[in-house]
């Protein structure tokens, strides 16, 4: 029994220093066989990105700027992979750390905004005045504008991590109450585990692609 149900999520594992996040160094070890051959596996890799590749090219509204998919669909991937690594057993999870999340949507949201600052400023500031808003209400509501805008590194950071770690919360629990289960309810408790275990895995999948998506509508809006 752990002392500390938070515990799970620590990253360090030695005094000095920490070897867990190495973690999402393993995604660069996938086999040749992926896209040495063309097996099964590399047609349904081809297909996902195929099928990423269409979805962030509609969300992209400048026609000059369709290259950018290459970027969106590298990071689904990323996220993806590292979201599934840790459902494995002794492999760290690190995109339930805010220092990975944020490590990710911050740099992105602020080359977007300083991009479109410098080289479209008359449409970040028409971006700040909902259009048709009353006169009076203008200055409150481009406070309100900017503060959304500001804050959106921050929750699409928060909404990773909160969606990682709530479904290996639930895993651990499950999993911690098991050796005092009767050998009746063990059978139930696993059952619980397998069907959570599918579930956490279409959360990784879904988890990475809203953060794509939300970052490729934040990119969209700066040309």
């Amino acid at each position: 029994m752990m002392a500390n149900l938070f515990s799970s999520f620590d990253p360090s594992s030695f005094p000095s220093f920490s070897l867990n996040w190495s973690s999402s160094i393993l995604i660069l070890m996938i086999p040749s066989m992926f896209w040495f051959i063309p097996s099964r596996w590399n047609y349904i890799w081809i297909l996902l990105i195929s099928t990423m590749h269409k979805e962030f090219k509609i969300l992209i509204k400048n026609p000059v700027n369709k290259g950018s998919t290459l970027l969106f669909t590298s990071l689904f991937t990323f996220i993806m992979m590292n979201n599934f690594l840790g459902l494995f057993p002794y492999i760290f999870t690190s995109s339930s750390h805010m220092a990975f999340t944020l490590a990710l949507s911050l740099p992105l949201w602020l080359s977007f905004m300083l991009f479109g600052w410098i080289n479209n400023t008359t449409h970040m500031f028409a971006h700040l005045v909902p259009q048709g808003a009353p006169s009076v209400l203008l200055p409150f509501l481009v406070i309100i504008e900017t503060t959304s805008n500001i804050i959106r590194p921050g929750t699409l950071a928060i909404r990773l991590t909160a969606n990682m770690i709530a479904g290996h919360l639930l895993l651990t629990l499950l999993g911690n109450s098991g050796p005092s289960l009767p050998s009746t309810l063990l059978a139930l408790l696993i059952m619980a585990q397998i069907l959570l275990l599918t579930l956490e895995s279409a959360v990784a999948i879904i988890q990475a692609y809203v953060f794509s998506i939300l970052m490729t509508l934040y990119s969209s809006e700066v040309n």
